[in-house]
Formats: C-alpha cells, structure tokens, sequence
C-alpha cells in the first residue's frame, strides 16, 4: 500500500522534469536559429563595406583620372589662344602693309576723290543751312542773357501740371492743365479771372476725348497739342473751339525714355517760340541727350531733327526760344533751378554755350517751364504753384 502511494507521488514530479527539459530543447533551438541570422546580417553586412570600400577607390581613380584631362585641356585652350592671337597679328601687319602700299599707288586718286567728296559735302551743308535759315525765319536775333524776376500767381493743383496763354491768338485766355494724366482743361477768361479765390467756378471745363500723358501740352494758335496718354508717340492736335481733334501724328524715336530725369512723367516736351511748334525728348542712342524736332503744326509733320549735347541726366524741363534749346537742371532732391545748356539750332551760339543762370528767389523743382514768345516770358508749375518769369534778352553776336 506504501509502494503505490509512492508511485503516485512520482509521476507528477516526472512529468514536471519531462516538460522543463522539452522547453529548454526549444529555447536552444530558438538561440541556434537567432545566432545563425546574426552570422547571415554579419556576412551581408561586411560584403556591403567591402563594396563601398571599392566604389569609393573607384570613384577617386575617375576623379584622377577627369581632373588630368582638365588639365590637358586648360593646357590645349591657352596653346590655341596663344596660336589665334599670334594670327590674327600677323593679319593686322599684312592689312597695315597693303593699306600702305595701296595709298601709295592711288594717292593722287584718292586726293582727287576726297576733295570732290568735301566740297560736294559742303555745298549740301550751306544748303541745308539756307533751307533751315529759310524754314525758321531767320529774323529771330536775342538770345537770353538772365532771369529778372518771378511772380507766383496762383497755387492750386499738384505737383505735376501746365498753365499757359496762347502766343499765337490775341485774346488774355488762360489756360490750366491739371495733372500728369487727365482729360480736361480749365479755360479762363484772363489772368484776373484765373487769380481770384473761387476760379474753378468762373472757368469752362473743355473734356478731350482721348487723355494726356506728362506736363509738356502747348496750346498754339487755337489748338492743344499734347502726348497722348498710352501711346509711345503719339501727338494730339485738338481743337478747342470745337472740342474735336482735327490731326494726329508719330514722333520718329520718342517716347520710350523720359524727357528730363527730373520729370520721368513726361515723355514727350512740346514747345512754342518766335518760329512755331516744336517737340523735346531723349533717345537711348543718343546716350540720353535731348533731341529738337520742328514740327509743322498745319501738316502734323516733321520738318527737321537735331540730336543736341544737351544731357537729360539731372534735368527738369526745357523750353525753346528764338531757336535755341534751353535746358533747365535741378538736384534730386529740389534746390536751385538753372539754365547750363543752350542749343541754337542755326549755330549762332556756337552750337553748345553753358551760360549758368539761375532761376531767382526760389528753392525746389518745376514740373513745367513753357516760354510764351508774344509776351517774352516764361509760364512755370513749380510744386503746385503757378509762376510767371521775366526775361532779359541781348542782341545775338
């Protein structure tokens, strides 16, 4: 009866013993599987090294490799450089040479050749001269000796803005032009009108049908002419009386560069003196000096250009008088207003003068300086005021 409680009692303790040893079987079964996969991961890993270590020696022996073809390159560049440049001087001795002995041949052809050539260049020079003489009336015989005095007028408007008479009508009519973009001029019955405190009530608004661009409209003997607003080039005559525009017309080269640095708004300068109307403005081939077009106001056509050396660099405004380009200077930032280049246009001031007058008694800019020749004067929009200078004149030499 012992015996069997006994053998009962083992065969648990056995079964326990036989289910630890079946577990450690497979915990070492796991180890050997986890370990080989680390050895697999280990060998993968060192064959990667072992390629990178080789595209790295590789990609340096390319490197090498490239850097001396470079070098073999710069080396063939500076030879051929060396061999173009001694070529192309041994050209220029062989051209030297033969310019020598060909001037030698046909010196006296070329003499005779040259000479026909200036006095034929000549006789078309005084003819043109005597065309021009003959064109602008060569009557015309002040020239500006300096500014006396000033009169502000009026202060209404902005900054930008033209005011003026018509020199070729006999009626005191004023006219205002506000802005640098805009459709209507104010006409006033006379100076008086214009000065009194309520004169936006007194005036006649004309509208124009197609707007203005910058401050250089003149308005000549019953017509304003001025730049028309988006246009490049294009020049407006209107009528005022009738309030239609009669005439259009293109300025050859304006447009593209402002007139005067000083007044970027306005392209296109148009201008009145003793001889008609005339039109300002810079071209970038001229280097951006100011370039004089005669304009025949009847015909909307160009009757003569002159590229002056008039630069627009620091300018503000011009104007013509008795034939001469007058071209007003200023600093950027609005001191002194002076006159430093006169352009005649028939040379009786010897083409280019730098008389140095100074506009009197008033510091900063002017958006507008027009010259009325019946009355000797100049019409001014200085900062939104609006001046009139007197001129002293002198007999030309």
């Amino acid at each position: 009866m012992v015996a069997l409680q006994v053998h009962f009692l083992l065969i648990p303790s056995l079964m326990s013993i036989m289910g630890a040893a079946q577990y450690m079987m497979q915990d070492a079964a796991l180890l050997r599987y986890i370990d080989q996969r680390f050895l697999s991961l280990e060998k993968r890993l060192e064959k990667c090294n072992q390629d990178v270590l080789e595209y790295v020696d590789e990609f340096r022996e390319f490197s090498r490799m490239v850097l001396s073809r470079l070098t073999g390159l710069n080396t063939d560049k500076a030879e051929v450089k060396r061999e173009v440049e001694n070529l192309v001087m041994r050209i220029e001795h062989a051209q030297r040479d033969i310019d020598y002995f060909g001037s030698v041949m046909d010196s006296n052809t070329c003499i005779e050749v040259h000479e026909d050539l200036l006095k034929e260049q000549l006789l078309e020079e005084a003819e043109e001269k005597k065309r021009l003489k003959v064109m602008l009336n060569a009557s015309c015989d002040h020239m500006l000796e300096g500014i006396r005095s000033l009169k502000v007028v009026k202060k209404t408007g902005g900054k930008h803005g033209s005011w003026m008479k018509d020199p070729g009508k006999k009626h005191a009519k004023i006219y205002l032009l506000s802005g640098s973009v805009n459709n209507v001029i104010l006409e006033f019955a006379n100076i008086m009108t214009f000065m009194e405190n309520n004169q936006t009530l007194k005036a006649r608004g004309v509208p124009l049908p197609l707007p203005w661009e910058g401050t250089g409209q003149v308005i000549y003997q019953g017509f304003l002419f001025y730049h028309r607003y988006g246009s490049l080039n294009e020049i407006v005559k209107f009528n005022i009386q009738r309030r239609s525009v009669t005439d259009q017309m293109l300025l050859p080269g304006a447009g593209r560069i402002p007139a005067y640095q000083l007044s970027p708004q306005t392209k296109i300068d148009l201008a009145v003196d003793e001889q008609g109307l005339w039109a300002l403005h810079a071209e970038p081939e001229t280097g951006g000096n100011i370039v004089i077009t005669k304009i025949n106001p009847v015909a909307m056509a160009v009757e003569h250009s002159w590229d002056t050396p008039c630069s627009s660099k620091d300018a503000e405004a011009a104007f013509m008088a008795c034939n001469a380009l007058h071209v007003v200077y200023n600093s950027p930032s609005g001191g002194s207003s002076r006159i430093q280049c006169v352009y005649d246009v028939l040379g009786a001031l010897n083409a280019y003068i730098n008389p140095g007058l100074h506009f009197p008694k008033r510091q900063g800019g002017h958006s507008t300086v027009h010259y009325n020749p019946k009355e000797k004067q100049l019409f001014a929009w200085g900062d939104g005021s609006q001046i009139i200078y007197k001129l002293h004149t002198k007999q030309k030499v």
